[in-house]
C-alpha cells in the first residue's frame, strides 16, 4: 500500500493555530483557508439566515398539530389519514431536524438555552437521552468520522438482519427500539441525569398519547397504533440517509487518520436535494452534509448557503466532493449488503484507495 503523505497524518492542531497574513499567508493549511472563507459568509448574514429560518420551520411543525390532532378526531377517512400525515411529517421535523441542530447547539448562540433545547428536542421529543445522544453524535461520529471503532457508523449495523429485513422492515421499529436504547444508555450516567431522562421521555410520550385521547377521541387501541405509524413515518429514510452517507466510503485506522479536511472530503457524501427530505431532515443530513461535517455548528440554512464556496474550494484543491442519488445508494447497499453491511469495511490508509 502507498505511503502516507505526512499531510495527510497531521491532525486538528492546525486548526487552532491563527492565521498569519504576509509572507507566511501561503504556509496556511487547507482547512484554515476555507473556515476563513465560510466564517467570512457566516459573519456578512443575518441572524434570519444563521438560525432564523430553521427555527421557523420547527416552529411550524409545532403550529401544525393542533390541525393534525383535530383531523385525526374525523369520521372521514381522507381528513383522518391527512392528520396522520400532518402529524407524521411533524414529527419527523422536530424529532430529526430539531434533535440533530440541537444537538450541535445550532439553534442559539446561548450556551444555557443551546442545553435546554437539546435537553427538550432529544428527551422530550425525541424519546432519548440527551447525554448519550450528544456523546454518541458530536463527540465520536463528527470527531471520528469513518474511524474505525470510534466513528465507523457501525452502530447502524445488525449483521444478522437479511438486507430485505434491515432495509425495508426493520426501519418501521425505530420509535419502539428508540426509547428501550435509551434506557439502556442510561447505566453509569449520574442520578440527576437518568430521572431527568426517564421525567423527559415519559412526559413526551405521555402527551402525545393523551391529546390524542382526549383531543382527537381515540381509543386506547387506535391512539397506540396511530403513534407508532406517525413516529415510523420517516424511519426508513432515516436509516437509509444514516448508512448511506459514510458506509462503503473509506474508513481509517485510528493510528493512521488523515487531516481534517482530507477525512471529511473522502468520507462523506451528499444526496441530492430532495423537497420533502430537506424539509423534514434539514439540509446537513441531505445535501449539504459534507458541509455538516466540516462545520457542525453552522445551520442547515447556513450549510446551504455556504455549499457553493465548500464545492467550488475542494474541487480547486482537487479533493473529493462526494455526491450521489438516493436511489443509486440504495441499489448499492441492496446489492452490496453482505460487504458493506455484515462484513467490516476496510481499513484505508490512503485516502481515496481501497
Amino acid at each position: 500500500m502507498q505511503k502516507v503523505p505526512e499531510e495527510w497524518t497531521e491532525w486538528e492542531r492546525e486548526m487552532e493555530r491563527p492565521v498569519r497574513s504576509g509572507g507566511e499567508e501561503d504556509r496556511e493549511t487547507l482547512m484554515m483557508e476555507l473556515t476563513r472563507l465560510v466564517q467570512k459568509t457566516v459573519k456578512e448574514s443575518s441572524w434570519w439566515e444563521r438560525r432564523g429560518i430553521d427555527c421557523s420551520i420547527l416552529a411550524m411543525a409545532f403550529i401544525s398539530l393542533p390541525a393534525a390532532f383535530l383531523l385525526l378526531g374525523s369520521s372521514q377517512v381522507v381528513w383522518f389519514v391527512l392528520g396522520l400525515l400532518v402529524m407524521g411529517v411533524a414529527h419527523a421535523v422536530i424529532t430529526v431536524k430539531g434533535t440533530h441542530l440541537s444537538s450541535h447547539g445550532a439553534l442559539s448562540e446561548s450556551a444555557v438555552w443551546g442545553q435546554f433545547w437539546a435537553v427538550f428536542f432529544i428527551e422530550v421529543c425525541g424519546s432519548f437521552t440527551a447525554r448519550a445522544g450528544v456523546k454518541a453524535h458530536v463527540k465520536m461520529h463528527h470527531a471520528h468520522t469513518n474511524v474505525i471503532g470510534l466513528g465507523d457508523s457501525s452502530t447502524w449495523k445488525v449483521p444478522f438482519l437479511p438486507r430485505i429485513m434491515y432495509l425495508f422492515v426493520a426501519p418501521l421499529a425505530v420509535p419502539i427500539i428508540t426509547p428501550i436504547v435509551a434506557m439502556g444508555q442510561l447505566k453509569g450516567q449520574p442520578l440527576w441525569a437518568v430521572v431527568r431522562t426517564v421525567v423527559c421521555v415519559s412526559l413526551g410520550v405521555y402527551s402525545q398519547y393523551i391529546l390524542l385521547r382526549c383531543v382527537s377521541g381515540l381509543e386506547c387501541g387506535p391512539t397506540l397504533l396511530v403513534m407508532l405509524l406517525s413516529r415510523a413515518m420517516f424511519s426508513l429514510p432515516y436509516i437509509h440517509v444514516n448508512i448511506f452517507q459514510h458506509i462503503g466510503l473509506p474508513m481509517f485506522s485510528p493510528s493512521r487518520r488523515p487531516k481534517r479536511i482530507y477525512q471529511m472530503s473522502h468520507g462523506v457524501l451528499n444526496l441530492p436535494r430532495n423537497p420533502l427530505l430537506d424539509w423534514t431532515f434539514g439540509h446537513s443530513l441531505i445535501n449539504c452534509h459534507v458541509e455538516h461535517h466540516l462545520f457542525p455548528s453552522l445551520s442547515d440554512n447556513m450549510c446551504l448557503k455556504v455549499k457553493p464556496i465548500v464545492s467550488r474550494y475542494l474541487k480547486e484543491k482537487s479533493l473529493p466532493y462526494q455526491e450521489d442519488s438516493y436511489l443509486s445508494r440504495l441499489s448499492l447497499f441492496f446489492h452490496k449488503y453482505q460487504e458493506l453491511m455484515v462484513c467490516a469495511p476496510p481499513i484505508t490508509e490512503l485516502v481515496g484507495l481501497q
